[in-house]
């Protein structure tokens, strides 16, 4: 009873992890946070929430201070390390993933500039002519982590291939939005740390090209890139994408041999067995004898090599994944997204709600849909095998779920709070609209799919 007892705890911790782990799991999480913000920015604690972000973080020395407000440092310091991982994603995508060669790449890459195009242009023919046109990227984002959440929370009704087009669609939305912030949200130039950012690009770039596998030199040029950046006028966090692509994809090991080095050193530790373990006791008495300090050398030497045949990119995009799922992500939605609905909103500021919303749900999937017919139609790319064009309207809703981005977007958009605040609330109603209607519409699909014999 008590095995049985311990059998049953080891399968749910494994299956709480893995879901922890999981996709999915970072959606939620990041809307647990949104939800979050929004109670307590209405709670008796508002006061609190919204002051606690302007608060100074940094160091002084004399008349100088360094550093930023808490809502700084989250929105350009810690959202840096978030570009640097999508970067990173985007760069092993293009060389070996979904979006390696013409043919693979062609469709998604089609379908998330059609899913920008047309959601851009609604905002920008409602708003044209006001003070708030410049919002027009905000509803031309998609966020990752919530669309895959919500399509892996439909499990076997959606095709793998389904999830894979919206996951690389996403990956190259991110890559469009990243070119939309470089070049319309950028303020005026300051050309001598604009020169002083080239220097450093170039740098990244000789390190990459003769070779040098170590992280270290990167990620301190990186900073200094940053910083360089960040005073040119840019947004810094162009400095992280710009900073992913020159990290090397190759290792510092050959891959070649690796599978005949693992066989051996198996070998050696099936040899090396524990002097206190008999050939022929119970197989329940070998699993729980203690490792010799050979099989612990053997693991170790197994450790090492598999850390030396990994490339530098895939290391770090390893190492950023938890921190920018569970932490950096949550962290800029549970700073953003809290907006008092108790004070007086404008929602009649220009046309920014109907902008925003009407541009997530309505002309993410419209654009997706149309360009992507009109693709296939003349031939210059074709949808992946087992994707209906049912299948591709239901992706193009998921896809106007723009949390992250679009907040993102909506902060250097708007400087005056009154808008940014409406915008934020249309985000949030946008978003959660795509997110049900896109759910509904592929479980309806999935239910008058003809059923196999």
């Amino acid at each position: 009873m008590h095995n049985t007892e311990k059998i049953t705890q080891v399968g749910l911790k494994n299956v709480f992890l893995n879901f922890i782990r999981s996709e999915s799991f970072g959606g939620i999480f990041l809307f647990i946070s949104a939800v979050l913000a929004m109670i307590v920015a209405n709670s008796p604690l508002s006061e609190y929430y919204f002051n606690f972000w302007h608060i100074d973080f940094g160091f002084s020395f004399g008349q100088h201070f360094v550093g930023f407000s808490i809502h700084h440092w989250i929105n350009d310091v810690l959202m840096a390390l978030f570009f640097l991982m999508v970067g990173l994603e985007i760069k092993r995508e293009v060389l070996f993933g979904e979006l390696a060669g013409f043919k693979k790449a062609a469709f998604p890459a089609i379908a998330a500039l059609g899913g920008m195009i047309i959601p851009g242009l609604i905002y920008y023919s409602l708003n044209a002519g006001t003070n708030s046109y410049h919002g027009f990227g905000i509803p031309m984002a998609t966020d990752i982590a919530f669309a895959l959440g919500v399509i892996m929370l439909l499990g076997k009704k959606v095709p793998m291939a389904l999830k894979v087009f919206l996951v690389t669609l996403a990956v190259a939305d991110d890559l469009g939005a990243i070119i939309v912030i470089a070049v319309f949200y950028t303020s005026g130039l300051n050309l001598t740390w604009l020169i002083g950012a080239g220097v450093i690009i170039v740098l990244l770039i000789f390190l990459n090209k003769i070779g040098i596998k170590n992280l270290l030199p990167y990620l301190i040029l990186g900073v200094l890139l940053w910083f360089a950046i960040h005073n040119s006028g840019i947004h810094a966090t162009i400095a992280a994408v710009i900073l992913a692509f020159t990290i090397p994809i190759t290792p510092k090991r050959s891959r070649k041999n690796f599978t005949h080095f693992i066989r051996e050193l198996a070998d050696q530790f099936q040899i090396k067995v524990p002097k206190n373990a008999e050939v022929d006791s119970p197989s329940n008495t070998y699993e729980i004898a203690p490792l010799s300090e050979d099989q612990i050398e053997v693991l170790e030497s197994i450790q090492d090599r598999v850390k030396s045949i990994r490339s530098p990119l895939g290391r770090l995009e390893h190492f950023l994944q938890p921190y920018s799922a569970y932490f950096i992500m949550p962290l800029f939605a549970f700073a953003n997204a809290g907006v008092n609905i108790g004070n007086e909103i404008h929602f009649d500021i220009d046309h920014i709600v109907l902008g925003v919303v009407l541009g997530l749900v309505i002309g993410k999937p419209i654009g997706i849909f149309f360009i992507t017919f009109l693709c296939e139609k003349l031939r210059i790319a074709s949808r992946p095998e087992g994707i209906s064009w049912g299948h591709i309207v239901g992706a193009g809703m998921l896809a106007g779920i723009g949390f992250t981005m679009s907040m993102f977007v909506s902060n250097l958009a708007f400087s005056h709070p009154e808008s940014m605040e409406v915008s934020k609330i249309s985000i949030l109603i946008g978003s959660l609209i795509s997110g049900i209607i896109g759910v509904l519409y592929l479980n309806v699909l999935y239910k008058l799919k003809p059923k196999e014999n």
